[in-house]
């Protein structure tokens, strides 16, 4: 093996390990919400935001990415484009928050699952792309599994799709904006920050912030809302440059079915319907992946 090759193995050894903590964290977070359920969605959705910004600011200085965040606002496209993913973000984390808080932990698992299979929507739907025969496979088990939670689970359920679609759209806006990850979140939550200061100031004033009354447990746990939104996704952009797309999109299910597994340990009810639906979620992540494999075998490992 060449000194190139080892290089390129060990690059990818660590691209996995640093990919799989991101994806982790990420599986895991219904613990760090089931930890401060006492405070309300909005309120921590908040503290995301104030202690993502300082934290974001000190991982932007130590990998000397300042210059991307000074182009970002400096550019008038690139900062609009900012502004609206900041806010189908903040849409995403608060419906998230929400839905851990009362118990949809199963859900929102669901809406992850079928995010990979709503870019590939947008994708034959807004960019012309053509379905293979087994993306065709996976969209219709999965639109089957939810159907059938929709009928015969009483609920229809609009924390998944919310989940799933706004994250789409997210993911759709991030991509046409040529920031790295590390300084395009800093910018969007640079842009929420006033606002979220300014929620922060008022129930503060109005003796309604828990960050004021809480015990000293709760308030630490706060704190550390900037670090648990900023640490993934430092640690995914790394591994995205060391990993094939193919391994990244095999690795992006691991979040959900962490969650599921959360939802489980919490409790929650896993109704039949619930198990139908995710019998054919699974069954479409399973072809989803096939065709990922069989398509990005031969994919080089990106440049680190």
């Amino acid at each position: 093996m060449s000194n190139d090759d080892g290089s390129a193995a060990r690059h990818a050894r660590s691209g996995v390990l640093i990919g799989l903590a991101a994806y982790t964290m990420w599986g895991v977070f219904p613990v760090y919400f089931k930890l401060i359920e006492s405070v309300a969605p909005l309120e921590i959705l908040t503290h995301r935001i104030v202690w993502a910004v300082p934290f974001g600011a000190l991982i932007i200085a130590l990998r000397s990415q300042w210059s991307e965040v000074r182009v970002a606002f400096g550019h008038r496209r690139m900062l609009l484009g900012l502004c609206t993913s900041a806010l189908f973000i903040t849409i995403n984390w608060l419906i998230y928050i929400w839905a851990i808080q009362n118990e949809r932990i199963f859900e929102a698992s669901l809406g992850y699952y079928i995010n990979p299979l709503m870019y590939v929507l947008v994708g034959v739907f807004f960019l012309g792309e053509r379905l293979r025969n087994l993306q065709i496979a996976a969209v219709v088990l999965a639109a089957i599994g939810v159907l059938f939670l929709t009928i015969n689970g009483g609920v229809f359920p609009w924390v998944a799709l919310s989940l799933a679609a706004s994250f789409t759209v997210y993911g759709v806006i991030r991509k046409q904006i040529v920031v790295g990850a590390m300084p395009g979140l800093f910018v969007e939550t640079t842009i929420l920050l006033p606002f979220a200061l300014g929620w922060l100031i008022w129930i503060v004033q109005a003796g309604q912030a828990s960050i004021v009354s809480a015990d000293a447990g709760i308030t630490a746990l706060l704190l550390l809302g900037g670090p648990i939104t900023v640490v993934p996704l430092l640690l995914f952009a790394i591994a995205a440059r060391r990993l094939t797309m193919t391994v990244i999109g095999f690795m992006q299910f691991l979040a959900p079915t962490l969650q599921f597994l959360t939802g489980v340990y919490y409790g929650e009810t896993l109704t039949p319907a619930h198990m139908v639906c995710f019998g054919f979620i699974w069954a479409a992540v399973l072809v989803f992946s096939i065709d990922a494999i069989v398509r990005g075998r031969k994919m080089p490992l990106a440049a680190v």
